[in-house]
C-alpha cells in the first residue's frame, strides 16, 4: 500500500466532538487531526473511550441525534462533509465510504438470505439490475475466498460461522469499491487464525482495487501488519502521529511507550522482566485535568510544565510526519527501559494437585427443533489427559469449540464426564456435580471468568458479595471476622478498602475483574480455572490483572489452568502449554518445547495468526483454509485432516482413516500426529527475531 496521489482521501482537521446530556457536554474528541491519503492505509489505536470509533462515525456523518461535530472540519476528497446535502451524504455513504463493525451481525439482516442482501448494494447505490447485482454477489463472495459460493448466497447469516459472516461483510463494503474503507475493530470477536485469514484478504484487497483504510483496533500487532501510518489516541486526542517504522521503533509519547510496556512481545518474561502496566486510570471526559491529559498517570510528568496550558501537536525532527503531543519528547531518553524491579525468582512446581485421564464428554442432541428425529451426538471433549503441579501454570489454548470451556465445566462440575477421571487432591470429581460437591471441594477449585461485567450482581454492594462467598466456603466465625477478611482481599487485589461500599455499575471492567479475582481467591483454592481473563480488558489494564494473577499465583502456591486464545499471553505467562482441537489434546509439553519446532501443525499454524506489535520480528506465513467441523459430525481419522497445510507430506490414507497416537518427543513433550520424524525434526521455526 503506497501513495499514488497527492490529494488526500481524508483530511481531518482539528476536529472536535460533543454529546449533549442531560447533564451537559460531554467533549468526546478535541482538537483531532489526521490525514489519510490515496492507497494510504491508517490505524487508529488507542483504549476503550479515548474517542476511536467516535472519529469514525464523525467521518460517517452519523452521531445521532445528540452528537455534533462542535470545531474543526472533516474533508473527503477536499469536500468538506458537514456541507453536504442529506442526498450527497446518502450517496456518499456505502458507494464512495464504507464501514465494517465489530459484530458483523450488526450489518446483517437475520431474515434475508446473503445473496439479496449483496444485491441491495449495487442496486442501490449503482441503479444495477438484479441479475447484474447476482453476478457481481458471485464475484464478490469468491473475491473474499469462500468457497462454494452459490450454497452461501442461498443461506441465511445465522447458517454461517463468524468468520464467514465478517467476510460477507467485507464483501458489501467493497462492491461499490469504495474510496475509503473504515474498520472498526473488525476481527475482536474472532478466533486467532480466522483473524490471520481476515487481515490477509483485508490486505490483498486493498492493494488489489487501491482503497484507502482507516483501522481502528486497541491491537497494535494488528496495526503492525496491516498499516503504513499509525495515529495513537488518548482521552479524546491524538497524542502521536507517524510512519509505523517511526511509532513502533522511535516512539516519542510516554502513552505510546506505556502501551508497548504493557503487551507481552518476545523477551518478556514474567520473573525477570514482567510487563509494566500504566499506573492509574482513565480519566472520564468531565475529570480531564489541566495541560496534558496523560500527566496524572506519566512517569515524566513536571508539575508547572506538563500541567500549565493545553498541550499542542510537535513535529519530531529527522521523522516523516512524525508528530507528538508532548512537552518534554526532547528531553527524555526513551532507549532506556523501565525501572527495574527485583527479579523474581521462578516458583519450583509441587506434586501433582489436579489429574485428568482420558476424559470424554458428550452430548446428546435431538435432530429437530422439537425433540423428533435421529439423536445425534456432540463430541465436545474427546479422550483429555494432563497433569496439572501445585504452583504451576498450564494454559490451554484453541480456537472457538476445541473443547476448551467444556473441560473447564467439567473441572468446576457445572458438567459430569461421560468417561475417564478428574482427580483433585486425591478425590475423583468426575461424576460429582458441583452442587453435590463438599463444601472443602467446591472451595479449593474455583474460575475467574471471562466477562467481569456478567459476574457481579449490580444489586449488592461488592463488599457484601464477596462476605457471601466467605460466608457460603465457612471461612471466618463471624461477620466480624469475615468483614476483615474481605477487607484483606481487597488489599489483596490491589483495591482501596472504600471500594467495598461500592456498586458494581461504579467500577471500571479492570476493577471489576479484580473482584472476580478477590473471590475466586477467597477460599484459597488449590486450583483457578482462568478463562480468558483479560481478553475483554484494555492492553495496560491487561497488563496489571495478569500481574496480579501472577502474584497471587506465587503467594499462594496455586495451580492456574489459563483458558487463552492468545498466545503471546500465554508464551509470557504459562509453564506448561496445551493445544486442544475439536475435543482432542494435539499438543502438550512445556512452553519452550511448543513454542519451538517441532510443531504439530495446527500449533504451526496458531503461531503464524498471532499479531506481534515488534518490527524485528518476522514469521512465516502460514493461513488455515475452511472452517472448523463441527464437533456432531467430526472428521474421520486425524481431526485436524480437513483444515491442515501438511497433509501432503503423509503418505496413503493414513490421516483419513486412523486418529493418531499421542507420540512422545522427550521429555513429556506429546504431538498427535503422523508426520514422519523426519518432516518434524526438519521444521523451521515460525517465529524469529531479526
Amino acid at each position: 500500500m503506497t501513495d499514488t496521489d497527492d490529494t488526500p482521501i481524508l483530511e481531518i482537521d482539528k476536529l472536535s466532538i460533543s454529546f449533549f446530556t442531560q447533564g451537559g457536554e460531554i467533549p468526546a474528541v478535541m482538537d483531532f487531526s489526521c490525514t489519510v491519503r490515496a492507497g494510504e492505509a491508517l490505524g487508529l489505536v488507542g483504549e476503550s473511550g479515548c474517542g476511536k470509533s467516535t472519529v469514525a462515525l464523525g467521518v460517517m456523518q452519523d452521531l445521532g441525534r445528540n452528537g455534533r461535530i462542535t470545531g474543526g472540519s472533516i474533508r473527503f476528497k477536499g469536500r468538506d462533509l458537514a456541507s453536504l446535502s442529506p442526498s450527497e451524504l446518502r450517496h456518499i455513504r456505502g458507494n464512495e465510504i464504507a464501514m465494517i463493525y465489530q459484530e458483523p451481525m450488526a450489518s446483517l439482516n437475520p431474515a434475508m438470505k446473503i445473496g439479496r442482501q449483496l444485491m441491495e448494494v449495487p442496486m442501490i447505490h449503482q441503479g444495477a439490475s438484479a441479475a447484474e447485482a447476482r453476478a457481481l454477489a458471485l464475484e464478490v463472495v469468491e473475491a473474499v475466498r469462500l468457497p462454494d459460493a452459490e450454497r452461501i448466497l442461498r443461506a441465511y447469516p445465522h447458517q454461517l460461522s463468524g468468520g464467514q459472516q465478517q467476510r460477507i461483510v467485507i464483501a458489501m463494503a467493497l462492491m461499490s469499491k469504495p474510496a475509503l474503507l473504515i474498520l472498526d475493530e473488525p476481527t475482536t470477536a474472532l478466533d486467532v487464525t480466522v483473524e490471520a485469514g481476515i487481515v490477509d484478504l483485508v490486505k490483498d484487497l486493498g492493494a488489489r482495487f487501491g482503497t484507502s483504510m482507516l483501522f481502528i483496533s486497541h491491537n497494535l500487532g494488528l496495526m503492525l501488519e496491516t498499516c503504513d501510518r499509525l495515529c495513537v489516541m488518548y482521552s479524546g486526542e491524538a497524542v502521536e502521529r507517524g510512519s509505523i517504522a517511526d511509532v513502533f521503533d522511535r516512539m516519542r509519547h510516554p502513552y505510546t511507550q506505556g502501551l508497548f510496556r504493557s503487551i507481552p512481545l518476545p523477551g518478556a518474561d514474567k520473573n525477570a522482566r514482567p510487563l509494566v502496566a500504566i499506573p492509574g486510570n482513565f480519566p472520564l471526559p468531565h475529570e480531564r485535568p489541566p495541560g496534558c491529559n496523560f500527566g496524572p498517570r506519566c512517569d515524566y510528568f513536571r508539575a508547572g510544565r506538563c500541567d500549565a496550558a493545553p498541550v499542542a501537536m510537535e513535529d519530531v525532527p529527522g521523522d516523516d510526519r512524525h508528530e507528538t503531543r508532548c512537552l518534554r519528547h526532547a528531553e527524555i531518553d526513551w532507549l532506556a527501559g523501565p525501572v527495574a524491579s527485583a527479579d523474581t525468582e521462578p516458583v519450583a512446581p509441587g506434586d501433582v494437585v489436579l489429574s485428568v485421564r482420558e476424559l470424554r464428554k458428550y452430548y446428546e442432541v435431538s435432530g429437530s427443533a422439537f425433540g423428533s428425529g435421529e439423536t445425534r451426538v456432540v463430541k465436545a471433549n474427546e479422550s483429555v489427559s494432563l497433569e496439572a503441579r501445585e504452583a504451576e501454570t498450564l494454559a490451554i489454548v484453541g480456537e472457538s469449540g476445541c473443547g476448551k470451556s467444556t473441560l473447564a465445566k467439567l473441572l468446576l462440575g457445572l458438567e459430569t464426564a461421560t468417561a475417564g477421571s478428574i482427580t483433585l487432591a486425591g478425590e475423583e470429581i468426575q461424576d460429582i456435580a458441583v452442587d453435590a460437591r463438599a463444601r472443602g471441594t467446591v472451595s479449593s477449585i474455583q474460575m475467574v471468568f471471562q466477562n467481569p461485567f456478567d459476574t457481579l450482581n449490580p444489586s449488592h454492594s461488592v463488599g457484601s458479595q464477596i462476605m457471601r462467598v466467605l460466608e457460603l466456603f465457612g471461612v471466618g466465625d463471624s461477620t466480624a471476622a469475615r468483614r476483615e477478611r474481605m477487607l484483606e482481599l481487597l488489599d489483596m487485589v490491589k483495591l482501596p478498602r472504600a471500594f467495598a461500599a461500592r456498586m458494581p455499575r461504579q467500577l471500571s471492567g479492570g476493577q471489576k475483574q479484580r473482584i472476580g479475582i478477590a473471590r475466586a481467591f477467597a477460599g484459597t483454592p488449590k486450583v483457578v480455572v482462568a478463562d480468558e481473563p483479560v481478553s475483554a480488558l484494555d492492553v495496560s489494564v491487561q497488563a496489571a490483572v495478569t500481574e496480579l494473577l501472577t502474584e497471587l499465583q506465587r503467594r499462594n502456591r496455586t495451580t492456574m489452568l489459563f483458558i487463552s486464545h492468545d498466545l503471546s499471553i500465554v508464551r509470557y505467562l504459562a509453564d506448561r502449554v496445551m493445544v486442544m482441537y475439536l475435543g482432542h489434546v494435539v499438543e502438550i509439553g512445556t512452553t519452550d518445547e511448543v513454542f519451538a519446532p517441532p510443531y504439530h501443525p495446527y500449533t504451526e499454524a496458531l503461531l503464524s495468526a498471532v499479531p506481534i506489535a515488534d518490527t524485528r520480528v518476522t514469521k512465516r506465513h502460514v493461513v488455515l483454509e475452511g472452517d472448523i467441523p463441527s464437533a456432531m459430525n467430526p472428521p474421520s481419522g486425524c481431526p485436524f485432516q480437513t483444515r491442515c497445510p501438511r497433509k501432503a507430506e503423509v503418505p496413503g490414507d493414513l490421516c483419513e482413516t486412523e486418529v493418531p497416537p499421542l507420540r512422545d518427543l522427550g521429555h513429556g513433550h506429546g504431538v498427535k500426529c503422523h508426520l514422519a520424524q523426519r518432516v518434524l525434526d526438519g521444521m523451521e521455526p515460525v517465529i524469529q527475531m531479526t
